[in-house]
Protein backbone atom coordinates (compact mmCIF):
# COMPACT_ATOMS: atom_id res chain seq x y z
CA UNK A 1 0.00 0.00 0.00
CA UNK A 2 1.52 3.40 -0.79
CA UNK A 3 0.30 6.33 1.69
CA UNK A 4 1.59 9.68 1.62
CA UNK A 5 1.59 11.21 4.85
CA UNK A 6 -1.08 13.72 3.76
CA UNK A 7 -3.67 11.77 2.72
CA UNK A 8 -5.98 12.86 5.57
CA UNK A 9 -7.56 9.14 6.46
CA UNK A 10 -8.60 8.45 10.29
CA UNK A 11 -8.45 5.35 10.65
CA UNK A 12 -6.34 4.56 8.73
CA UNK A 13 -7.79 1.89 5.80
CA UNK A 14 -6.73 -1.48 4.78
CA UNK A 15 -5.82 -0.91 1.69
CA UNK A 16 -5.53 2.64 -0.12
CA UNK A 17 -4.23 3.38 -3.56
CA UNK A 18 -3.82 7.20 -4.00
CA UNK A 19 -5.37 8.76 -6.94
CA UNK A 20 -4.06 11.73 -8.91
CA UNK A 21 -5.22 14.86 -8.69
CA UNK A 22 -8.88 16.06 -7.30
CA UNK A 23 -12.68 15.46 -8.40
CA UNK A 24 -14.67 18.50 -8.24
CA UNK A 25 -17.57 18.85 -6.27
CA UNK A 26 -20.82 21.27 -7.64
CA UNK A 27 -24.53 21.36 -6.87
CA UNK A 28 -25.11 19.55 -9.92
CA UNK A 29 -23.88 16.04 -8.57
CA UNK A 30 -26.01 13.43 -8.13
CA UNK A 31 -25.90 10.98 -5.37
CA UNK A 32 -27.85 7.91 -6.57
CA UNK A 33 -28.63 4.60 -3.91
CA UNK A 34 -31.66 3.26 -1.59
CA UNK A 35 -29.46 3.30 1.35
CA UNK A 36 -30.51 5.06 4.25
CA UNK A 37 -26.79 6.36 3.85
CA UNK A 38 -27.19 8.56 0.81
CA UNK A 39 -29.35 11.00 3.09
CA UNK A 40 -26.80 11.09 5.20
CA UNK A 41 -23.98 11.78 2.74
CA UNK A 42 -25.97 14.55 1.57
CA UNK A 43 -26.66 16.47 4.62
CA UNK A 44 -22.96 16.36 5.73
CA UNK A 45 -21.37 17.71 2.48
CA UNK A 46 -24.14 20.27 2.76
CA UNK A 47 -22.97 21.11 6.50
CA UNK A 48 -19.74 20.65 5.80
CA UNK A 49 -19.10 22.90 1.94
CA UNK A 50 -22.85 24.39 1.82
CA UNK A 51 -23.25 22.39 -1.53
CA UNK A 52 -26.26 20.39 -1.36
CA UNK A 53 -26.01 17.54 -3.98
CA UNK A 54 -28.78 16.02 -5.70
CA UNK A 55 -30.70 12.78 -4.91
CA UNK A 56 -30.85 10.65 -7.82
CA UNK A 57 -33.96 8.53 -8.74
CA UNK A 58 -32.33 7.12 -11.53
CA UNK A 59 -29.80 3.90 -10.86
CA UNK A 60 -26.60 5.68 -11.54
CA UNK A 61 -25.16 9.08 -9.98
CA UNK A 62 -22.05 11.07 -10.22
CA UNK A 63 -21.57 9.58 -6.57
CA UNK A 64 -22.83 5.64 -6.57
CA UNK A 65 -24.03 3.66 -2.91
CA UNK A 66 -25.11 0.24 -3.06
CA UNK A 67 -24.53 -3.21 -1.35
CA UNK A 68 -22.52 -6.02 -2.30
CA UNK A 69 -21.55 -8.62 0.24
CA UNK A 70 -18.92 -10.05 -1.63
CA UNK A 71 -16.93 -6.74 -1.44
CA UNK A 72 -15.67 -7.38 2.46
CA UNK A 73 -16.21 -8.91 5.42
CA UNK A 74 -18.68 -7.32 7.77
CA UNK A 75 -18.93 -3.63 8.02
CA UNK A 76 -16.38 -3.45 5.04
CA UNK A 77 -16.59 -1.61 1.72
CA UNK A 78 -15.05 -0.38 -1.18
CA UNK A 79 -14.52 3.40 -2.26
CA UNK A 80 -13.39 4.28 -5.76
CA UNK A 81 -12.76 8.39 -6.59
CA UNK A 82 -12.19 9.03 -9.72
CA UNK A 83 -14.16 10.57 -12.18
CA UNK A 84 -16.60 9.85 -10.30
CA UNK A 85 -17.38 8.03 -6.77
CA UNK A 86 -19.00 4.70 -6.22
CA UNK A 87 -19.18 3.44 -2.65
CA UNK A 88 -19.97 -0.17 -2.37
CA UNK A 89 -20.89 -1.47 1.47
CA UNK A 90 -20.81 -5.33 2.28
CA UNK A 91 -23.68 -4.23 4.52
CA UNK A 92 -25.56 -1.15 5.93
CA UNK A 93 -22.53 -0.71 8.35
CA UNK A 94 -20.20 -0.95 5.92
CA UNK A 95 -21.61 2.19 3.22
CA UNK A 96 -22.08 4.29 6.03
CA UNK A 97 -17.96 3.85 6.90
CA UNK A 98 -17.22 4.33 3.48
CA UNK A 99 -19.35 7.79 3.49
CA UNK A 100 -17.34 8.48 6.20
CA UNK A 101 -14.06 7.41 4.72
CA UNK A 102 -15.31 9.70 1.68
CA UNK A 103 -16.22 12.95 4.07
CA UNK A 104 -13.02 12.84 4.99
CA UNK A 105 -10.62 13.25 1.41
CA UNK A 106 -13.55 16.75 1.11
CA UNK A 107 -11.30 19.15 0.95
CA UNK A 108 -11.56 22.74 0.55
CA UNK A 109 -8.83 24.81 -1.99
CA UNK A 110 -8.29 27.94 -4.01
CA UNK A 111 -10.46 26.49 -6.69
CA UNK A 112 -13.46 25.21 -4.02
CA UNK A 113 -14.60 21.88 -3.01
CA UNK A 114 -13.15 18.67 -3.78
CA UNK A 115 -12.93 14.69 -3.10
CA UNK A 116 -9.15 13.21 -3.25
CA UNK A 117 -8.73 10.69 -5.94
CA UNK A 118 -7.89 7.58 -4.22
CA UNK A 119 -8.96 3.40 -4.51
CA UNK A 120 -10.17 2.23 -1.15
CA UNK A 121 -10.87 -1.09 0.17
CA UNK A 122 -11.74 -1.73 4.43
CA UNK A 123 -12.87 -3.14 7.22
CA UNK A 124 -12.14 -3.78 10.61
CA UNK A 125 -9.72 -5.63 12.38
CA UNK A 126 -12.17 -5.33 15.75
CA UNK A 127 -15.73 -5.77 15.64
CA UNK A 128 -16.01 -4.00 18.67
CA UNK A 129 -15.34 -0.38 19.01
CA UNK A 130 -16.73 1.85 21.72
CA UNK A 131 -16.69 4.52 24.27
CA UNK A 132 -18.33 5.17 27.30
CA UNK A 133 -19.79 8.40 28.70
CA UNK A 134 -20.34 8.32 32.21
CA UNK A 135 -23.31 10.81 32.80
CA UNK A 136 -23.45 9.85 36.28
CA UNK A 137 -21.13 12.36 38.42
CA UNK A 138 -22.06 14.64 35.68
CA UNK A 139 -24.95 14.42 33.24
CA UNK A 140 -25.44 15.29 30.10
CA UNK A 141 -28.78 15.76 28.16
CA UNK A 142 -29.56 13.47 24.94
CA UNK A 143 -29.08 16.35 22.62
CA UNK A 144 -25.28 16.11 23.73
CA UNK A 145 -24.83 12.49 23.94
CA UNK A 146 -26.50 12.70 19.99
CA UNK A 147 -23.87 15.01 19.49
CA UNK A 148 -20.78 12.60 20.83
CA UNK A 149 -22.69 9.57 19.11
CA UNK A 150 -22.23 12.11 15.73
CA UNK A 151 -18.58 12.59 15.99
CA UNK A 152 -17.46 9.12 17.58
CA UNK A 153 -18.90 7.10 14.72
CA UNK A 154 -17.36 9.49 11.93
CA UNK A 155 -14.76 7.59 13.28
CA UNK A 156 -15.81 3.93 12.81
CA UNK A 157 -17.14 3.35 16.66
CA UNK A 158 -19.84 1.23 16.95
CA UNK A 159 -20.46 0.98 20.69
CA UNK A 160 -21.79 3.71 23.20
CA UNK A 161 -21.31 2.41 26.59
CA UNK A 162 -23.84 4.72 28.90
CA UNK A 163 -22.88 4.54 32.74
CA UNK A 164 -26.10 5.71 34.32
CA UNK A 165 -25.31 5.11 37.69
CA UNK A 166 -23.54 5.97 40.51
CA UNK A 167 -22.59 6.65 43.91
CA UNK A 168 -23.75 10.76 42.49
CA UNK A 169 -26.71 9.89 40.98
CA UNK A 170 -29.23 7.91 39.39
CA UNK A 171 -29.53 9.15 35.71
CA UNK A 172 -32.37 6.65 33.85
CA UNK A 173 -36.32 6.26 34.48
CA UNK A 174 -37.28 2.73 35.97
CA UNK A 175 -40.88 2.44 36.52
CA UNK A 176 -41.08 0.36 39.18
CA UNK A 177 -38.97 2.19 41.65
CA UNK A 178 -39.83 5.80 40.88
CA UNK A 179 -37.89 7.27 43.90
CA UNK A 180 -34.58 6.29 41.98
CA UNK A 181 -35.50 9.68 39.50
CA UNK A 182 -37.79 11.21 42.12
CA UNK A 183 -34.78 11.28 44.85
CA UNK A 184 -31.39 10.22 43.54
CA UNK A 185 -31.10 11.94 40.17
CA UNK A 186 -31.15 15.30 41.04
CA UNK A 187 -27.38 15.92 41.74
CA UNK A 188 -24.18 15.47 40.44
CA UNK A 189 -20.58 15.61 41.75
CA UNK A 190 -19.33 18.68 43.32
CA UNK A 191 -22.87 20.10 43.78
CA UNK A 192 -23.55 20.23 40.05
CA UNK A 193 -26.98 19.86 38.68
CA UNK A 194 -28.35 16.87 38.07
CA UNK A 195 -30.64 15.05 36.00
CA UNK A 196 -32.18 11.98 34.18
CA UNK A 197 -33.20 10.20 31.00
CA UNK A 198 -36.79 9.16 31.04
CA UNK A 199 -37.52 6.05 28.81
CA UNK A 200 -38.64 8.21 25.97
CA UNK A 201 -35.10 10.04 26.07
CA UNK A 202 -33.36 6.75 26.15
CA UNK A 203 -35.05 5.15 23.16
CA UNK A 204 -34.18 8.73 21.27
CA UNK A 205 -30.45 7.95 22.08
CA UNK A 206 -30.67 4.63 21.02
CA UNK A 207 -32.25 5.17 17.64
CA UNK A 208 -30.36 8.09 17.23
CA UNK A 209 -27.19 5.23 17.61
CA UNK A 210 -28.84 2.95 15.37
CA UNK A 211 -29.05 4.75 12.82
CA UNK A 212 -25.25 5.18 12.75
CA UNK A 213 -25.08 1.80 13.42
CA UNK A 214 -24.14 2.05 17.01
CA UNK A 215 -25.14 -0.62 19.83
CA UNK A 216 -26.37 1.32 22.95
CA UNK A 217 -24.97 -0.52 26.41
CA UNK A 218 -26.51 0.50 29.58
CA UNK A 219 -24.69 -0.03 32.86
CA UNK A 220 -26.85 0.08 36.22
CA UNK A 221 -23.53 -0.44 38.27
CA UNK A 222 -23.94 -3.02 41.14
CA UNK A 223 -23.05 -3.82 43.99
CA UNK A 224 -20.94 -0.90 44.69
CA UNK A 225 -21.08 2.53 43.06
CA UNK A 226 -24.79 2.79 44.72
CA UNK A 227 -24.87 4.92 47.15
CA UNK A 228 -27.03 7.01 44.91
CA UNK A 229 -29.81 4.00 45.60
CA UNK A 230 -29.63 4.44 49.07
CA UNK A 231 -30.86 8.06 48.62
CA UNK A 232 -33.90 6.78 46.93
CA UNK A 233 -34.45 2.85 49.12
CA UNK A 234 -32.31 3.75 51.88
CA UNK A 235 -33.03 -0.37 52.94
CA UNK A 236 -31.40 -1.76 49.78
CA UNK A 237 -27.85 -0.19 50.52
CA UNK A 238 -25.73 -0.54 53.84
CA UNK A 239 -24.15 2.07 55.60
CA UNK A 240 -20.86 3.35 54.20
CA UNK A 241 -18.01 1.70 54.49
CA UNK A 242 -14.82 4.20 54.93
CA UNK A 243 -11.69 3.30 53.53
CA UNK A 244 -8.20 5.13 53.77
CA UNK A 245 -7.87 6.03 50.10
CA UNK A 246 -11.56 7.18 50.36
CA UNK A 247 -10.72 9.37 53.72
CA UNK A 248 -7.27 10.43 52.51
CA UNK A 249 -9.09 11.72 48.93
CA UNK A 250 -11.34 13.45 50.61
CA UNK A 251 -9.26 15.50 52.85
CA UNK A 252 -6.82 16.48 49.53
CA UNK A 253 -9.61 17.46 47.14
CA UNK A 254 -12.12 19.43 50.42
CA UNK A 255 -14.67 16.96 49.77
CA UNK A 256 -16.83 15.61 52.51
CA UNK A 257 -17.25 12.18 53.08
CA UNK A 258 -20.89 10.05 51.94
CA UNK A 259 -23.22 9.88 54.59
CA UNK A 260 -26.17 7.51 54.46
CA UNK A 261 -29.18 8.64 52.93
CA UNK A 262 -27.96 11.73 51.73
CA UNK A 263 -26.65 12.53 48.34
CA UNK A 264 -22.92 12.69 47.83
CA UNK A 265 -20.73 15.13 45.67
CA UNK A 266 -17.41 13.52 46.18
CA UNK A 267 -15.55 11.41 43.90
CA UNK A 268 -14.38 8.86 46.46
CA UNK A 269 -15.21 5.11 45.75
CA UNK A 270 -15.44 1.76 47.11
CA UNK A 271 -17.54 2.89 50.06
CA UNK A 272 -21.30 1.53 49.03
CA UNK A 273 -22.59 -1.43 48.60
CA UNK A 274 -26.36 -2.95 47.77
CA UNK A 275 -27.62 -5.43 50.60
CA UNK A 276 -26.67 -8.61 49.65
CA UNK A 277 -28.47 -11.18 51.50
CA UNK A 278 -31.48 -9.56 50.88
CA UNK A 279 -33.61 -11.14 48.80
CA UNK A 280 -35.24 -7.37 48.34
CA UNK A 281 -32.53 -6.63 46.01
CA UNK A 282 -32.39 -9.17 44.16
CA UNK A 283 -35.74 -8.11 42.84
CA UNK A 284 -34.67 -4.81 42.91
CA UNK A 285 -32.18 -5.96 40.28
CA UNK A 286 -34.61 -8.09 38.26
CA UNK A 287 -36.68 -5.26 38.10
CA UNK A 288 -34.30 -2.54 36.90
CA UNK A 289 -32.76 -5.22 34.32
CA UNK A 290 -35.98 -6.28 33.02
CA UNK A 291 -36.94 -2.53 32.20
CA UNK A 292 -33.39 -1.81 30.57
CA UNK A 293 -33.79 -5.02 28.50
CA UNK A 294 -37.23 -4.14 27.02
CA UNK A 295 -36.01 -0.69 26.24
CA UNK A 296 -32.49 -2.12 24.65
CA UNK A 297 -32.42 -3.94 21.16
CA UNK A 298 -28.35 -4.35 21.70
CA UNK A 299 -27.53 -7.21 22.89
CA UNK A 300 -25.57 -6.31 26.16
CA UNK A 301 -26.62 -5.33 29.14
CA UNK A 302 -23.47 -4.17 31.82
CA UNK A 303 -23.86 -4.74 35.77
CA UNK A 304 -20.63 -2.87 36.92
CA UNK A 305 -18.79 -5.18 39.76
CA UNK A 306 -15.76 -2.35 40.24
CA UNK A 307 -14.34 -0.88 43.18
CA UNK A 308 -16.54 -3.00 45.58
CA UNK A 309 -14.12 -2.15 48.15
CA UNK A 310 -16.35 -2.59 51.44
CA UNK A 311 -18.07 -6.06 50.28
CA UNK A 312 -16.85 -8.93 51.87
CA UNK A 313 -15.16 -11.29 48.73
CA UNK A 314 -17.66 -14.05 49.48
CA UNK A 315 -20.66 -11.56 49.36
CA UNK A 316 -19.35 -9.78 46.28
CA UNK A 317 -19.03 -13.13 44.26
CA UNK A 318 -22.35 -14.37 45.41
CA UNK A 319 -23.97 -11.16 44.20
CA UNK A 320 -22.59 -11.01 40.89
CA UNK A 321 -23.22 -14.50 39.98
CA UNK A 322 -26.75 -14.11 40.52
CA UNK A 323 -26.61 -10.64 38.96
CA UNK A 324 -25.06 -12.02 35.44
CA UNK A 325 -27.61 -14.67 35.56
CA UNK A 326 -30.33 -12.62 36.17
CA UNK A 327 -28.74 -10.82 32.89
CA UNK A 328 -29.21 -13.76 30.84
CA UNK A 329 -32.30 -14.70 32.68
CA UNK A 330 -33.83 -11.49 30.89
CA UNK A 331 -32.30 -12.38 27.03
CA UNK A 332 -28.82 -9.91 27.53
CA UNK A 333 -25.25 -11.12 27.18
CA UNK A 334 -23.79 -9.65 30.66
CA UNK A 335 -20.78 -7.27 30.86
CA UNK A 336 -18.88 -6.84 33.70
CA UNK A 337 -15.95 -5.13 35.05
CA UNK A 338 -13.08 -7.60 35.72
CA UNK A 339 -13.28 -7.69 39.28
CA UNK A 340 -16.07 -9.30 38.90
CA UNK A 341 -14.02 -12.52 36.89
CA UNK A 342 -13.26 -13.81 40.69
CA UNK A 343 -16.07 -15.32 40.96
CA UNK A 344 -15.82 -18.71 40.35
CA UNK A 345 -20.05 -19.20 39.52
CA UNK A 346 -19.83 -16.38 36.89
CA UNK A 347 -22.58 -17.03 34.58
CA UNK A 348 -21.77 -18.73 31.42
CA UNK A 349 -20.82 -16.53 28.26
CA UNK A 350 -20.52 -13.26 30.58
CA UNK A 351 -18.13 -10.58 28.81
CA UNK A 352 -15.18 -9.09 30.92
CA UNK A 353 -14.00 -5.36 30.76
CA UNK A 354 -10.37 -4.59 31.41
CA UNK A 355 -9.42 -1.58 32.65
CA UNK A 356 -6.39 -2.40 34.70
CA UNK A 357 -2.79 -1.73 33.30
CA UNK A 358 -0.64 -2.55 30.11
CA UNK A 359 1.37 -4.22 32.51
CA UNK A 360 -1.17 -6.09 34.61
CA UNK A 361 -0.95 -5.27 38.23
CA UNK A 362 -1.85 -7.64 41.52
CA UNK A 363 -4.99 -9.95 40.38
CA UNK A 364 -6.16 -8.17 38.39
CA UNK A 365 -5.36 -10.52 35.27
CA UNK A 366 -6.32 -13.53 36.79
CA UNK A 367 -9.89 -12.09 36.92
CA UNK A 368 -10.44 -11.17 33.46
CA UNK A 369 -8.70 -14.34 31.84
CA UNK A 370 -11.51 -16.21 33.95
CA UNK A 371 -14.38 -14.85 31.91
CA UNK A 372 -12.74 -16.71 28.71
CA UNK A 373 -11.88 -19.78 31.11
CA UNK A 374 -15.84 -19.17 31.38
CA UNK A 375 -17.04 -19.65 27.83
CA UNK A 376 -17.05 -15.26 28.02
CA UNK A 377 -14.94 -12.52 26.19
CA UNK A 378 -13.14 -9.80 26.93
CA UNK A 379 -13.04 -5.69 25.82
CA UNK A 380 -9.95 -3.76 26.39
CA UNK A 381 -9.27 -0.84 28.37
CA UNK A 382 -6.19 -0.45 29.49
CA UNK A 383 -6.66 2.45 31.77
CA UNK A 384 -3.16 4.12 31.23
CA UNK A 385 -3.75 3.48 26.69
CA UNK A 386 -8.09 4.26 26.52
CA UNK A 387 -8.71 6.03 29.66
CA UNK A 388 -10.32 9.58 28.10
CA UNK A 389 -10.30 11.58 31.85
CA UNK A 390 -6.63 10.93 31.97
CA UNK A 391 -4.77 14.33 31.84
CA UNK A 392 -2.79 14.69 28.75
CA UNK A 393 -0.25 16.33 30.79
CA UNK A 394 0.45 16.82 34.44
CA UNK A 395 0.02 20.12 34.17
CA UNK A 396 -3.59 19.76 31.77
CA UNK A 397 -6.42 21.69 33.51
CA UNK A 398 -9.06 18.51 32.93
CA UNK A 399 -8.87 14.94 34.53
CA UNK A 400 -6.79 12.74 36.87
CA UNK A 401 -3.46 11.12 36.96
CA UNK A 402 -4.23 7.76 38.66
CA UNK A 403 -3.55 5.84 36.09
CA UNK A 404 -0.56 8.65 34.32
CA UNK A 405 -0.76 10.72 31.57
CA UNK A 406 -2.09 9.64 28.33
CA UNK A 407 -0.77 11.84 25.80
CA UNK A 408 -1.97 11.10 21.64
CA UNK A 409 1.17 8.87 21.01
CA UNK A 410 0.10 7.07 24.33
CA UNK A 411 -3.15 6.50 23.11
CA UNK A 412 -2.01 5.30 19.87
CA UNK A 413 1.18 2.97 20.64
CA UNK A 414 -0.54 0.23 22.26
CA UNK A 415 -1.55 -3.64 21.31
CA UNK A 416 -4.50 -4.48 22.78
CA UNK A 417 -4.05 -8.13 22.41
CA UNK A 418 -0.64 -8.27 24.32
CA UNK A 419 -2.07 -7.28 27.56
CA UNK A 420 -3.44 -10.51 28.84
CA UNK A 421 -2.27 -14.17 27.95
CA UNK A 422 -5.64 -15.15 26.45
CA UNK A 423 -5.99 -16.18 22.73
CA UNK A 424 -6.52 -13.06 20.39
CA UNK A 425 -9.45 -14.19 19.27
CA UNK A 426 -10.74 -14.12 23.19
CA UNK A 427 -10.41 -9.90 22.56
CA UNK A 428 -13.56 -8.51 21.20
CA UNK A 429 -12.05 -5.02 20.83
CA UNK A 430 -11.53 -2.08 22.73
CA UNK A 431 -13.13 0.33 24.01
CA UNK A 432 -12.65 4.27 25.31
CA UNK A 433 -13.93 5.69 28.71
CA UNK A 434 -14.77 8.68 29.89
CA UNK A 435 -15.19 9.39 33.44
CA UNK A 436 -16.60 12.62 34.24
CA UNK A 437 -15.47 13.59 37.65
CA UNK A 438 -13.56 17.03 36.38
CA UNK A 439 -16.22 17.29 32.81
CA UNK A 440 -18.29 20.26 34.48
CA UNK A 441 -19.50 21.20 30.83
CA UNK A 442 -19.64 19.24 27.03
CA UNK A 443 -16.55 21.23 26.30
CA UNK A 444 -14.76 19.52 28.82
CA UNK A 445 -15.67 16.58 27.32
CA UNK A 446 -14.89 17.42 23.89
CA UNK A 447 -11.64 18.37 25.36
CA UNK A 448 -10.86 15.04 26.79
CA UNK A 449 -12.13 13.07 24.27
CA UNK A 450 -10.75 14.52 21.09
CA UNK A 451 -8.01 14.10 19.49
CA UNK A 452 -7.40 10.60 21.81
CA UNK A 453 -10.54 9.05 20.57
CA UNK A 454 -8.93 9.08 16.93
CA UNK A 455 -6.04 7.56 17.90
CA UNK A 456 -7.96 4.85 19.84
CA UNK A 457 -10.12 4.54 16.72
CA UNK A 458 -7.20 3.37 14.74
CA UNK A 459 -6.42 1.13 17.08
CA UNK A 460 -9.42 -0.42 17.16
CA UNK A 461 -10.14 -0.66 13.25
CA UNK A 462 -6.85 -0.43 11.66
CA UNK A 463 -4.70 -3.41 10.61
CA UNK A 464 -2.10 -3.81 13.54
CA UNK A 465 0.81 -3.74 10.81
CA UNK A 466 1.40 -2.47 7.53
CA UNK A 467 2.60 1.03 5.23
CA UNK A 468 0.86 3.62 7.45
CA UNK A 469 0.49 2.20 10.82
CA UNK A 470 3.20 4.26 12.44
CA UNK A 471 2.90 7.25 14.91
CA UNK A 472 4.73 9.50 12.22
CA UNK A 473 2.02 8.70 9.89
CA UNK A 474 -0.68 9.25 11.74
CA UNK A 475 -0.01 12.42 13.27
CA UNK A 476 -0.03 14.06 10.12
CA UNK A 477 -2.93 12.20 9.34
CA UNK A 478 -4.90 13.10 12.80
CA UNK A 479 -3.24 17.22 11.72
CA UNK A 480 -5.13 17.07 8.73
CA UNK A 481 -8.73 16.13 10.90
CA UNK A 482 -8.65 19.81 12.06
CA UNK A 483 -10.85 21.32 9.06
CA UNK A 484 -13.57 18.09 9.64
CA UNK A 485 -13.72 19.03 13.71
CA UNK A 486 -13.96 22.51 13.34
CA UNK A 487 -16.63 22.41 10.61
CA UNK A 488 -18.94 21.03 13.60
CA UNK A 489 -17.60 22.68 16.21
CA UNK A 490 -15.81 19.87 18.20
CA UNK A 491 -13.91 21.73 20.77
CA UNK A 492 -10.63 19.59 20.67
CA UNK A 493 -7.31 19.97 22.33
CA UNK A 494 -4.94 20.78 19.71
CA UNK A 495 -2.31 18.70 21.19
CA UNK A 496 1.52 20.33 20.55
CA UNK A 497 2.33 17.02 19.34
CA UNK A 498 0.13 17.30 16.32
CA UNK A 499 0.79 19.44 13.08
CA UNK A 500 -2.65 20.63 12.92
CA UNK A 501 -3.72 21.95 9.07
CA UNK A 502 -6.18 24.37 8.38
CA UNK A 503 -7.45 22.46 4.73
Amino acid sequence: MVLPDYLPLVPLPASVTVGVGQLPLSPEVRVSGDSPAVAQLIDAVERRSGIRLLRSAESAGEIALRIDAAVAGPAGYTLSIAEGVEIVGADEAGLFYGVQTMLQLLREDTQGWALLRAEIADEPRFGRRGVMLDVARHFFGVAEVKRLIDSVSALKFNHLHLHLTDDQGWRIEIDSWPRLTELASTTAALGDAGGFYTKDDYREIVAHAAARHMIVIPEVDLPGHTHAVGVAYPELVEVPVMNEALIADARRLGQDLPVAGEPYLGWGVGHSSVRIHEERTYEFVRDVVRELAEMTPGPYLHIGGDESLGTPQADFDLFVERATAIVFDEGKTPVAWHEVGAAAGIAEGTVGQYWGKRHPEGSHAAEATHFVERGGALIMSAADAAYLDMKYTTDFGLGLTWAGTIDVRAAYEWEPTSVLDVPDTAILGIEAPLWSETTRTWNDVEQLVFPRAAALAEVAWSPRRGSGREWESFRVRLGALAPVWNAQSIDFHPAPEIPWTER
